[in-house]
């Protein structure tokens, strides 16, 4: 390495964690325009925002801010900023648009964005939106919202850049130049055969670097997965994922070649999936969102807070049958919620692994009982080092060396418990068609603070008394 490249030290080149968020004094500029309603000094400052960040700027601000702010800027507002927005406030945005804006908007995206904008809505605000469409997207936009919700059909894009198998590249490439429908972006050329049914994606790369005689049917990527209209959406972004697919062709019943869906889609979907399992996990609904009202994040709260206190009831009775040996030992009430602390912990650092390797299809029936193991295991050495600290903490906190080896114990047990129903809960939760995400958060704390009093307890009564 030369003395030049030393130089260039982490801190040159690392960004700043607020360095794609948006900027507190363009927001306050913004705002200062509309209060102003100087809409030409808004234009100027949402001209070099992209779609995205303002979304986030319509979700951060308050309702009032946001309807002044759509009202103000008018004809200028892209269509792309309605496929960014939370689909909590996505309606409401759309009741802001004046119809001529919304029609513009509309017309600019790709059907899978239509789609994705229409699902959501109610009745009338599709009929709405489908009327400004032209003939043809219409048709496109209202066949694929009769597949399944949660579909590939409904993520699919219908305008597909394909060529029959029998074309050389100087061939696709002289359509490519006189076509005047192609999609905004695509990745591949979807070879089909007379059936129309893909055999084979022609990467762009590829294609502008071959000669004009080469025919398309040499030079087909190696990566090439088609996908059934029906399959569901988590398994497309899955399969994405997995096979480092850019796009792939969507069939339908006949394997006839209907739509297109490409890695931006797809990743939208694992990132949708991977936060709803976190919201899950969380007790605070699949939907939720920081522009909800507080009514509705109540509804979405309450049932999983009502879970909870069930679970805590339980806990609580089992407590109350060693309600004399607690009055004789008040020692036990001191130390009796570190073990079903650390219980409670273990199980969501197991719960959370697990749940995630089933999302992502890496636990399986073929390694369920090794993780298992391993989580025991896990917790069976983690319990014994703690055990010789809180054996340590009870016998010098409280002069009882058979206190001590009294939580000693009960933490070694609970720990192991707490690997076990971590990873089998989960696991079997997923096996009887029940969400593991939603489900196994309950569960776990449930075994791990019955467990863990009930080990404490039960081992004081029998040591102590």
């Amino acid at each position: 390495m030369t003395e030049e490249t030393e130089t260039l030290a982490p801190e040159d080149t690392r960004e700043d964690d607020d360095a794609y968020a948006l900027d507190r004094r363009a927001v306050a500029a913004i705002l200062y325009a509309v209060d102003i309603e100087d809409r030409e000094k808004l234009v100027e400052l949402m001209e070099p925002l992209h779609a995205a960040d303002i979304a986030d700027l319509l979700e951060q601000i308050n309702a009032f801010d946001r309807m002044r702010l759509i009202k103000l800027y008018g004809k200028e507002f892209d269509g792309e900023i309605l496929t960014e927005l939370d689909e909590s406030i996505r309606e409401e945005v759309i009741g802001l648009l004046n119809p001529e804006v919304l029609a513009d908007a509309v017309r600019e995206l790709d059907s899978d964005d239509v789609v994705d904008l229409l699902e959501d809505l109610e009745q009338d605000r599709q009929d709405a939106i489908l009327e400004v469409l032209e003939d043809s997207d219409r048709v496109a936009v209202q066949q694929s919202l009769t597949y399944p919700e949660y579909s590939a059909g409904r993520l699919m894009q219908r305008e597909v850049v394909m060529a029959p198998e029998h074309w050389n590249v100087g061939e696709a490439i002289d359509y490519l130049r006189n076509s005047d429908d192609l999609p905004e972006q695509f990745y591949h050329i979807v070879l089909v055969d007379p059936r129309l049914r893909p055999i084979g994606n022609v990467p762009l790369g590829t294609l502008m670097s071959s000669r004009r005689e080469v025919m398309l049917s040499s030079i087909v990527s190696d990566t090439f997965h088609v996908i059934p209209v029906t399959r569901y959406e988590g398994d497309v972004a899955y399969a994405f994922n997995q096979y480092h697919l850019i796009s792939a062709p969507v069939v339908d019943e006949n394997e006839r070649l209907v739509g297109v869906i490409t890695i931006d889609d797809a990743m939208a979907v694992l990132d949708e999936e991977h936060e709803e399992d976190i919201l899950r996990l969380a007790g605070v609904g699949e939907e939720s969102s920081l522009s909800d009202s507080v009514f509705e994040t109540t509804k979405q709260r309450f049932p999983w807070l009502a879970v909870n206190l069930v679970t805590a009831v339980l806990a609580s009775l089992v407590i109350s049958q060693f309600e004399a040996a607690i009055a004789q030992v008040v020692a036990l009430a001191v130390l009796m919620p570190i073990v079903a602390s650390m219980g409670g912990n273990a199980g969501t650092q197991s719960l959370t692994v697990a749940v995630r390797a089933l999302a992502t299809k890496d636990l399986t029936g073929s390694n369920v009982w090794r993780v298992i193991r391993r989580e025991v295991m896990v917790g069976l050495i983690n319990g014994l080092a703690f055990a010789l600290v809180m054996g340590i903490i009870g016998i010098l906190w409280f002069g009882s060396a058979y206190l001590g080896y009294v939580i000693a114990a009960a933490m070694v047990i609970n720990l192991v418990v707490a690997g076990l129903a971590g990873t089998a809960i989960p696991v079997v939760l997923e096996k009887i068609g029940v969400d593991p995400a939603l489900a196994s958060g309950a569960f776990v704390t449930t075994v791990t603070d019955v467990v863990g009093f009930f080990a404490f307890l039960g081992l004081a009564v029998l040591v102590l008394l």
